[in-house]
């Protein structure tokens, strides 16, 4: 039998350069991706390779709160 609850959680992840650069105005924006993540496999924040394309790379994209 399955257990109840919200295990799959969605979840929001932003580019860590951009936000950054974001103090000194030098990008025109932050980049954002959303994706789901379960809960109890993955209880730390989650930090993913995706591309920028405000700073047309790949670079790290973090966990936020919502």
């Amino acid at each position: 039998m399955a257990k109840g609850g919200n295990v799959r959680v969605t979840i929001t992840l932003e580019c860590t350069s951009c936000t950054q650069d974001s103090v000194d105005k030098k990008s025109p924006g932050i980049s954002r991706y959303t994706t789901r993540k379960n809960r109890r496999n993955t209880p730390i924040r989650l930090e993913l390779n995706k591309f920028c394309p405000y700073c047309y790379k790949h670079t790290i994209h973090g966990e936020i709160k919502k």
